[in-house]
């Protein structure tokens, strides 16, 4: 399974997003530190969901890559993230 796949259907599982976009970012930093031949190394991530309610930004991106934890211990090398609540994405539209 891609690494990209992997992430969409973890945080898909877990966290039942109302939006959620996983982008390969990897072509932007080849050869710079820590990019592979094949990719796959550095993804932007926007997730959207009801369960970061509450949550500070820390806790939410400390949820998120809890549950990435293998794919980041495997090779995963940078990893941008926004999450939101609903209603703050509300908010910026």
């Amino acid at each position: 399974m891609s690494v990209k796949n992997s992430i969409t259907r973890k945080l898909t599982e877990a966290l039942d997003p109302s939006e959620l976009e996983v982008v390969d970012e990897s072509a932007r930093h080849a050869g710079h530190a820590g990019a592979r031949a094949g990719g796959e190394s550095h993804f932007a991530v926007v997730v959207v969901a009801e369960c970061f309610t509450g949550k500070s930004r820390v806790e939410r991106h400390r949820m998120v890559n809890q549950l990435l934890a293998e794919e980041i211990a495997g090779g995963l090398h940078a990893l941008s993230l926004k999450t939101l609540t609903p209603s703050e994405k509300q908010a910026r539209a």
